[in-house]
Protein backbone atom coordinates (compact mmCIF):
# COMPACT_ATOMS: atom_id res chain seq x y z
CA UNK A 1 0.00 0.00 0.00
CA UNK A 2 3.08 2.13 -0.18
CA UNK A 3 1.44 3.78 -3.35
CA UNK A 4 -1.85 4.49 -2.18
CA UNK A 5 0.10 6.37 0.49
CA UNK A 6 1.85 8.34 -1.45
CA UNK A 7 -0.53 9.30 -3.75
CA UNK A 8 -3.30 9.80 -0.83
CA UNK A 9 -0.02 12.39 0.76
CA UNK A 10 0.25 13.96 -2.33
CA UNK A 11 -3.26 14.43 -2.84
CA UNK A 12 -4.04 16.12 0.34
CA UNK A 13 -0.80 18.37 -0.31
CA UNK A 14 -2.82 19.32 -3.35
CA UNK A 15 -5.49 21.25 -2.32
CA UNK A 16 -4.12 22.21 1.43
CA UNK A 17 -0.85 23.72 -0.17
CA UNK A 18 -3.52 26.67 -1.40
CA UNK A 19 -5.89 26.29 1.54
CA UNK A 20 -6.41 29.87 1.09
CA UNK A 21 -9.14 29.02 -1.81
CA UNK A 22 -9.89 25.61 -1.13
CA UNK A 23 -10.80 25.71 2.26
CA UNK A 24 -11.00 29.57 3.50
CA UNK A 25 -13.21 30.62 0.73
CA UNK A 26 -16.01 27.76 0.88
CA UNK A 27 -16.20 28.73 4.61
CA UNK A 28 -16.43 32.43 3.94
CA UNK A 29 -19.77 31.54 1.62
CA UNK A 30 -21.43 29.36 4.05
CA UNK A 31 -21.30 32.47 6.56
CA UNK A 32 -22.37 34.77 3.64
CA UNK A 33 -25.25 32.21 2.98
CA UNK A 34 -26.18 32.24 6.54
CA UNK A 35 -25.92 35.71 6.94
CA UNK A 36 -28.45 36.68 4.26
CA UNK A 37 -30.74 33.73 4.85
CA UNK A 38 -31.47 33.79 8.58
CA UNK A 39 -31.39 38.00 7.88
CA UNK A 40 -34.64 37.71 5.62
CA UNK A 41 -36.12 34.50 6.74
CA UNK A 42 -35.68 34.14 10.33
CA UNK A 43 -38.79 35.67 11.67
CA UNK A 44 -40.66 34.13 9.05
CA UNK A 45 -39.73 30.25 8.83
CA UNK A 46 -39.72 27.90 11.37
CA UNK A 47 -39.05 24.34 9.99
CA UNK A 48 -38.72 22.13 13.08
CA UNK A 49 -41.29 22.84 15.92
CA UNK A 50 -39.10 25.14 18.35
CA UNK A 51 -35.65 24.99 16.69
CA UNK A 52 -34.69 28.38 15.03
CA UNK A 53 -34.26 28.96 11.43
CA UNK A 54 -30.81 29.46 11.62
CA UNK A 55 -29.98 26.97 13.65
CA UNK A 56 -31.72 24.63 11.17
CA UNK A 57 -29.81 26.39 8.42
CA UNK A 58 -26.31 25.70 9.51
CA UNK A 59 -26.32 21.68 9.16
CA UNK A 60 -27.40 22.17 5.93
CA UNK A 61 -25.02 24.46 4.73
CA UNK A 62 -22.40 22.46 6.48
CA UNK A 63 -23.27 19.37 4.74
CA UNK A 64 -23.71 21.32 1.83
CA UNK A 65 -19.80 22.98 1.58
CA UNK A 66 -18.53 19.20 2.55
CA UNK A 67 -20.14 17.96 -0.50
CA UNK A 68 -19.11 20.42 -3.32
CA UNK A 69 -15.75 20.64 -1.72
CA UNK A 70 -15.48 16.37 -1.88
CA UNK A 71 -16.72 17.09 -5.04
CA UNK A 72 -14.43 19.68 -6.25
CA UNK A 73 -11.39 17.65 -5.35
CA UNK A 74 -11.25 14.89 -7.45
CA UNK A 75 -13.00 15.98 -10.61
CA UNK A 76 -10.16 18.86 -10.72
CA UNK A 77 -7.37 16.69 -9.81
CA UNK A 78 -8.13 14.25 -12.09
CA UNK A 79 -9.02 16.85 -14.93
CA UNK A 80 -5.81 18.85 -14.47
CA UNK A 81 -3.29 15.64 -14.73
CA UNK A 82 -5.49 15.09 -17.78
CA UNK A 83 -5.01 18.20 -19.00
CA UNK A 84 -1.04 19.07 -18.67
CA UNK A 85 -0.29 14.85 -18.95
CA UNK A 86 1.46 14.38 -15.82
CA UNK A 87 -1.69 11.59 -15.09
CA UNK A 88 0.72 9.33 -16.51
CA UNK A 89 3.40 9.39 -13.77
CA UNK A 90 0.65 7.90 -11.51
CA UNK A 91 -0.85 5.68 -14.41
CA UNK A 92 2.52 3.94 -14.83
CA UNK A 93 3.36 2.77 -11.37
CA UNK A 94 2.24 -0.42 -10.41
CA UNK A 95 -0.67 1.26 -8.38
CA UNK A 96 -3.53 -1.28 -8.37
CA UNK A 97 -6.99 0.63 -9.13
CA UNK A 98 -8.23 0.33 -5.71
CA UNK A 99 -5.49 1.97 -4.53
CA UNK A 100 -5.62 4.89 -7.02
CA UNK A 101 -9.87 4.70 -5.81
CA UNK A 102 -8.81 4.89 -2.51
CA UNK A 103 -5.61 7.66 -2.25
CA UNK A 104 -8.36 10.38 -4.61
CA UNK A 105 -11.34 9.81 -2.68
CA UNK A 106 -10.13 9.80 0.83
CA UNK A 107 -8.17 12.77 0.27
CA UNK A 108 -11.68 14.29 -1.36
CA UNK A 109 -13.44 13.42 2.07
CA UNK A 110 -10.43 15.07 4.54
CA UNK A 111 -11.37 18.13 2.62
CA UNK A 112 -14.81 17.79 2.76
CA UNK A 113 -14.69 17.23 6.60
CA UNK A 114 -11.89 20.54 6.57
CA UNK A 115 -14.33 22.81 5.29
CA UNK A 116 -17.29 21.57 7.01
CA UNK A 117 -15.31 21.66 10.52
CA UNK A 118 -14.69 25.21 9.31
CA UNK A 119 -18.44 26.39 8.76
CA UNK A 120 -19.55 24.88 11.36
CA UNK A 121 -17.11 26.66 13.57
CA UNK A 122 -17.28 30.19 12.46
CA UNK A 123 -21.23 29.81 12.04
CA UNK A 124 -21.37 28.69 15.61
CA UNK A 125 -20.49 31.95 16.80
CA UNK A 126 -24.06 33.15 15.75
CA UNK A 127 -26.29 30.23 17.01
CA UNK A 128 -24.70 27.03 18.83
CA UNK A 129 -27.03 24.49 16.89
CA UNK A 130 -27.80 20.91 19.32
CA UNK A 131 -25.58 17.66 18.54
CA UNK A 132 -27.82 14.93 19.97
CA UNK A 133 -26.43 12.16 17.91
CA UNK A 134 -22.88 12.88 17.18
CA UNK A 135 -22.86 9.18 15.25
CA UNK A 136 -25.09 9.80 12.57
CA UNK A 137 -23.13 13.02 12.06
CA UNK A 138 -20.11 11.83 10.98
CA UNK A 139 -21.69 8.42 9.61
CA UNK A 140 -23.31 10.87 6.68
CA UNK A 141 -20.59 13.50 7.08
CA UNK A 142 -18.42 10.79 6.01
CA UNK A 143 -20.63 8.72 3.50
CA UNK A 144 -21.84 11.71 1.70
CA UNK A 145 -18.65 13.44 1.14
CA UNK A 146 -17.47 9.44 -0.36
CA UNK A 147 -20.57 9.77 -2.56
CA UNK A 148 -19.43 13.33 -3.82
CA UNK A 149 -15.84 12.17 -3.84
CA UNK A 150 -16.84 9.49 -6.10
CA UNK A 151 -19.31 11.24 -8.43
CA UNK A 152 -16.07 13.63 -8.84
CA UNK A 153 -13.94 11.06 -10.07
CA UNK A 154 -16.40 10.12 -12.35
CA UNK A 155 -16.63 13.29 -14.04
CA UNK A 156 -13.16 13.81 -13.76
CA UNK A 157 -12.48 10.42 -15.55
CA UNK A 158 -15.16 11.29 -18.19
CA UNK A 159 -14.25 14.96 -18.87
CA UNK A 160 -11.70 16.12 -21.67
CA UNK A 161 -11.53 20.01 -20.62
CA UNK A 162 -13.05 22.09 -18.19
CA UNK A 163 -16.01 23.29 -20.29
CA UNK A 164 -17.22 19.58 -19.78
CA UNK A 165 -16.41 19.44 -16.17
CA UNK A 166 -18.13 22.80 -15.45
CA UNK A 167 -21.28 21.26 -17.33
CA UNK A 168 -21.27 18.49 -14.94
CA UNK A 169 -21.16 20.46 -11.70
CA UNK A 170 -23.41 23.11 -12.89
CA UNK A 171 -26.22 21.08 -14.32
CA UNK A 172 -26.14 17.55 -12.11
CA UNK A 173 -24.36 18.29 -8.85
CA UNK A 174 -25.29 22.42 -8.18
CA UNK A 175 -29.34 21.73 -8.48
CA UNK A 176 -29.08 18.65 -6.62
CA UNK A 177 -27.19 20.38 -3.60
CA UNK A 178 -29.09 23.79 -3.51
CA UNK A 179 -32.81 21.57 -4.04
CA UNK A 180 -32.16 18.80 -1.26
CA UNK A 181 -33.38 20.76 1.54
CA UNK A 182 -30.26 22.65 2.03
CA UNK A 183 -32.27 26.00 2.94
CA UNK A 184 -36.41 24.29 3.93
CA UNK A 185 -37.84 21.26 4.67
CA UNK A 186 -39.11 19.53 2.09
CA UNK A 187 -42.63 19.10 3.62
CA UNK A 188 -43.42 22.96 2.86
CA UNK A 189 -43.28 21.57 -0.95
CA UNK A 190 -46.47 21.02 -2.99
CA UNK A 191 -47.04 17.24 -3.40
CA UNK A 192 -45.47 17.08 -6.94
CA UNK A 193 -42.03 18.11 -5.77
CA UNK A 194 -42.22 16.67 -2.60
CA UNK A 195 -42.58 13.50 -4.47
CA UNK A 196 -39.07 14.83 -6.70
CA UNK A 197 -37.25 15.51 -3.45
CA UNK A 198 -37.54 11.83 -2.38
CA UNK A 199 -35.61 10.99 -5.48
CA UNK A 200 -32.70 13.21 -4.87
CA UNK A 201 -30.01 11.11 -3.03
CA UNK A 202 -28.28 14.50 -1.65
CA UNK A 203 -31.74 15.13 0.31
CA UNK A 204 -31.22 12.03 2.41
CA UNK A 205 -27.38 12.75 2.85
CA UNK A 206 -28.70 16.73 4.55
CA UNK A 207 -31.66 15.28 6.04
CA UNK A 208 -29.74 12.36 8.10
CA UNK A 209 -26.83 15.04 8.57
CA UNK A 210 -29.09 17.54 10.28
CA UNK A 211 -31.12 14.55 12.06
CA UNK A 212 -28.17 13.93 13.92
CA UNK A 213 -28.05 17.68 15.06
CA UNK A 214 -31.60 18.12 15.97
CA UNK A 215 -33.15 14.60 16.90
CA UNK A 216 -35.87 15.16 13.79
CA UNK A 217 -36.19 14.98 10.45
CA UNK A 218 -38.01 14.59 7.41
CA UNK A 219 -37.45 11.12 6.98
CA UNK A 220 -35.94 8.04 9.11
CA UNK A 221 -32.40 8.42 9.52
CA UNK A 222 -31.88 4.90 8.79
CA UNK A 223 -33.94 5.09 5.41
CA UNK A 224 -31.42 7.78 4.49
CA UNK A 225 -28.70 5.55 5.64
CA UNK A 226 -29.92 3.05 3.49
CA UNK A 227 -30.31 5.11 0.17
CA UNK A 228 -26.81 6.64 0.95
CA UNK A 229 -24.78 3.79 1.35
CA UNK A 230 -26.54 2.09 -1.60
CA UNK A 231 -25.00 5.18 -3.86
CA UNK A 232 -21.64 5.24 -2.20
CA UNK A 233 -21.70 1.46 -3.33
CA UNK A 234 -23.11 1.42 -6.87
CA UNK A 235 -21.19 4.51 -7.87
CA UNK A 236 -17.72 2.84 -6.41
CA UNK A 237 -18.55 -0.61 -8.41
CA UNK A 238 -18.97 1.94 -11.26
CA UNK A 239 -16.23 3.71 -11.03
CA UNK A 240 -13.73 0.66 -10.26
CA UNK A 241 -15.10 -0.37 -13.48
CA UNK A 242 -14.20 2.21 -15.51
CA UNK A 243 -10.61 2.54 -13.88
CA UNK A 244 -10.07 -1.50 -14.46
CA UNK A 245 -11.13 -0.62 -18.23
CA UNK A 246 -8.87 2.58 -18.54
CA UNK A 247 -11.37 4.64 -19.80
CA UNK A 248 -10.19 7.58 -21.27
CA UNK A 249 -7.40 7.53 -18.95
CA UNK A 250 -4.85 5.06 -20.31
CA UNK A 251 -7.41 4.60 -23.81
Amino acid sequence: MQGFYTLFYKEILRFWKVSFQTVAAPVLTAVLYLLIFSHVLEAHVEAYPGVRYTAFLIPGLAMMSMLQNAFANTSSSLIQSKLTGNIVFILLPPLSRLEFFLAYVLAAIVRGLVVGAGVLLFTSLFVLPELKHPLWVLAFALLGSGVLAVLGMIAGIWAEKFDQLAAFQNFIIVPLTFLSGVFYSIHSLPVFWLGVSHLNPVFYMIDGFRYGFFGVGDVSPWLSLSVVGSTFALLTLFTLHLLRTGYKLRH
